[in-house]
Order: C-alpha cells, then structure tokens, then sequence
C-alpha cells in the first residue's frame, strides 16, 4: 500500500479469519491518506454506490492537493457487477494519471476469482488469507495443542471454548451458516441446498478418511446423482469449507475418478460435529487419533494456495500415504501416525514406485505433530 499505484490489491480467504481486522490495523499504520468503507452496511448495494465512493476519493484527491490516496472496499463480491465496475474506474484513473490505490477484500473466494479473471484480467495482485494456524491461535489465546486440535482455528470462537454447547451453536450459526447461505446459496444456482447442506455435514463428519460419492449419495435424504454431488463439493471447496482430495497417479483420467478423500479446512468445522466432548476425545486415543489426522490434513489443504502446491493422497489396495504434495515437479509424500494408527508399508511402497523429492512421518516416530503444525510448508520443497 506504501508503494507506487501499479496493481490493485485483492484480499481474499474464508469467512472470520480475520480480513477486515487486519486491513484496520495495517490502516492505522499507513502514512497514504484514505478511505474505508464495507458493501455489508449498505442496504441493496449497488454498482452505483462503488461509483459514487470511488468519485468522492477523487474529489478529495483534488480538494486537499494530494499526491496519493488509498481506497479500501470491504465485502466487495455483494455489489452487482463490481468487477466491470472497478475495470472501469481502475482504467480511468490510469488515464488520468490519478495515484488513487485501491485495496478490494471478500469472502467469497469463489465469485471474487471469478471476477478477477473474467474482468480484471493483469490488473491486480491476490493475497491470500488461508485459516489460522496453530502458531497463531496459540500466540494470540494461549492456546494449547490439544485445544487447537479439537476446537480448531476460528478467532471469533475462542471466548467461547469453555462452554461447549455456545461453541457448537456459534460454529454452526455464525461461521458454516453464513458461509453456505451467502457463499455459495446467494451467487449460484442450486437447485437442491438441502442436499449440499447434508453433503457438507457428512463430509465433515468423515474428513480425513475416504468415502465415494455413490456411497454418500445412498446415504442421504435428498435424492442426487454422483455428479451433481461432486459439483457441490467444489463449491464447498471454492469457499473454503471442505474439499474431497483426488487419488495421485500419473494418469490423470485415474486421478479423476478416484474416490475422494474427505478434507475440512479447518477443524473445527469437523469437530462441531462431533459426539464426544473435548474431555472425553482427549482422554480415548482411538478417537484423538483422528482428530489429530484431520487436524494435520486442514493445514496442509488451508496453506496449499499460499505456498502454490496441489494435495492428493495415495492408495494401493491396502497401502497408502495420507498427503501427497505436489510443487512444481517436487514431491513430498506425508504419512500421519498418532496413537491409533500402526505402520504401514506405504510410505516405502509410494517412495520406490515414484521417488519423492521427500518423504516423512509426522507424529509418532517423525515430526512432531505442533512442530509440524507451526512450519512454514514451504520448506518442504526447498
């Protein structure tokens, strides 16, 4: 923001990790001049609101002989048509010589994306904002490993982590609800929301484990073939809520056809389903283990797009490797052991048939399981 007018700044990630917060304080730091504001707090907004905040930034550009100013929209993805009109706005101050910089955030990963690529074409620079990790709710909270774990990575849940049931009722209600209804309900057609809703409440119950969409099909209420479930868990996956990993394998029609492997972003979209209470999943190892896998896969899936690596993982009959990262031509091959698992002959398996550029154990018998939480992913390639 304190640097030349060149791109505009498009701040991007899911629900209540913290967008607008750190926009606020990166605000009070900035020596540029600026305006703020957020489409959530306008009533029916509207392209002509965008135009309308966007002329009054350069009025005051003109009024008060300033070099340079900022403009800051929040919640940009409500306003109909945004993209055509930021283009618009973005390519008249570029021929009026205007150092009027622009900073966009949303929600919506989804329609944000698109618009980018559809009008916006190498007019802007994307920041991603994935879910907090461990590191970070543990230096803001206090929080423990186990906690991170099971209560997962939301800040705006971590008053709320000593009462349970005001957990649960504020994960369901104020965080995975809105994310539905406003994220994917309001900007696409679907004629069968009550079934995303069920795919989206199973496949979370099962993250960290492998389950065909044929069986999750027999399984629910609302009647819907394989591909319009598959068309759903992209769109849960485009939002940031849960993703279904694809099998690794050198053909890709294979990888296509994989059974997928359920993966939630964060953990405590998992957890808020949960039968047992933290108390009770600490002290069974059985169930902690999965928590623990499922905790490890939402951060490798929550960092894939900001350290630009694909994720897969890897079966052959019985044997199989939980993760397989994909950077560039490297790969890395993941296996989680916690106290429920025993070893497996995959990993040797995987290592000899594809040669990974590295291969590793996390929990018992390899890396730690915080150490691995709090690293930075990207030294697995280097």
């Amino acid at each position: 923001m304190e640097e030349p007018r060149s791109k505009i700044q498009v701040i991007v990630g899911p629900r209540q990790v913290g967008k607008s917060t750190l926009i606020g304080q990166v605000l009070e730091e900035c020596s540029t001049p600026f305006d703020s504001c957020s489409a959530d707090d306008v009533v029916g907004v509207s392209a002509t609101w965008l135009v309308q905040i966007w002329e009054a930034s350069r009025m005051k550009m003109a009024a008060r002989g300033e070099e340079r100013r900022l403009l800051v929209v929040d919640e940009v993805q409500k306003i109909q048509n945004w993209s055509e009109t930021v283009k618009a706005e973005w390519d008249r101050d570029t021929r009026e010589h205007r150092q009027l910089s622009v900073v966009l955030l949303g929600s919506s990963r989804m329609l944000i994306e698109k618009g980018l690529t559809e009008s916006l074409a190498g007019r802007f620079e994307l920041l991603r904002l994935p879910h907090w990790a461990f590191s970070e709710m543990r230096d803001c909270f206090g929080w423990t490993l186990p906690q991170y774990i099971y209560f997962g990575g939301y800040p705006g849940a971590a008053e709320y982590i000593h009462n349970e049931q005001r957990w649960r009722n504020y994960v369901k209600d104020a965080l995975i609800e809105p994310s539905i209804a406003k994220d994917v309900l309001m900007d696409t057609r679907i004629q069968k929301p009550q079934l995303l809703r069920q795919l989206f409440e199973l496949g979370s119950c099962y993250s960290g484990e492998l389950l065909s969409l044929t069986k999750i099909a027999a399984q629910l209420q609302d009647a819907g073939n394989v591909t319009t479930l598959a068309g759903y868990l992209l769109l849960l996956n485009e939002c940031g809520l849960l993703c279904g990993l694809q099998k690794y394998a050198l053909d890709t029609a294979r990888k296509y056809n994989s059974v997928p492997k359920f993966q939630v972003y964060n953990n405590a979209l998992r957890n808020v389903y949960a039968e047992e209470d933290y108390n009770d999943a600490i002290e069974n190892p059985q169930a902690w283990g999965r928590y623990v896998e499922s905790a490890v896969g939402a951060y490798i899936v929550s960092q894939a797009a900001v350290c630009d690596y694909q994720v897969y993982y890897w079966r052959d009959r019985r044997d199989e490797v939980d993760f397989v990262l994909i950077h560039r031509r490297r790969i890395v091959a993941i296996e989680v052991k916690s106290g429920r698992r025993t070893a497996n002959s995959g990993l040797p398996l995987f290592t000899a048939t594809f040669r990974p550029y590295r291969s590793l154990v996390v929990g018992s018998g390899g890396l730690g399981i915080e150490e691995f939480l709090t690293m930075d992913l990207k030294i697995l390639f280097s």
